[in-house]
């Protein structure tokens, strides 16, 4: 079982976790299913290589490094493929890994997240294996919002509702 801390920092990395998801599909629902796999340029992805690229991490580092499962992942075809699943799919494959990750998270004790284990090229505790996914999804979620911003034009709204100018 967690101690207090540990299911603090598991609730808060869950929160911020999660908080990405509803901005990734805001911006599916913007796009065409023919712009999910538009690229910027050559040296970028699209909104499908990004999805799946998360999908691969998360199941790499959460579900495989923390839960002990089977390590599936091919990294290079996260990146190659140019077509062949709808925004829907996309969807369903992110929910789904989401909800295989969110279940290792809860379920991680204090000896889980503080073991060192060996991930793709790297050594974490359960701990840096949480930071770094969080990390990761909030930052290719950004990556997302800007090209979705720049093929509409457009605010997404992220934050509306919101006073960000309030201090403390």
């Amino acid at each position: 079982m967690a101690s207090t801390l540990a299911s603090e920092f598991i609730e808060q990395s869950l929160h911020y976790f999660h908080l990405n998801t509803p901005r990734i599909i805001k911006c599916l629902d913007e796009l065409s299913e023919e712009e999910v796999w538009q690229r910027p340029n050559g040296a970028s992805n699209s909104v499908g290589n990004l999805i799946l690229h998360l999908c691969g991490n998360i199941r790499q580092y959460i579900i495989s490094g923390l839960g002990n499962q089977p390590d599936t992942r091919t990294r290079s075809v996260e990146f190659s493929v140019t077509e062949g699943f709808s925004k829907a799919e996309l969807l369903q494959k992110l929910n789904e890994t989401l909800h295989v990750a969110d279940t290792v998270i809860r379920a991680a004790d204090d000896e889980n997240l503080l073991r060192e284990r060996r991930v793709q090229a790297y050594t974490l505790t359960g701990l840096g294996i949480i930071i770094h996914v969080v990390e990761h999804y909030s930052y290719h979620t950004g990556q997302i919002a800007f090209w979705t911003k720049q093929l509409r034009n457009q605010d997404l709204g992220f934050y509306a509702g919101v006073n960000l100018n309030a201090t403390n």
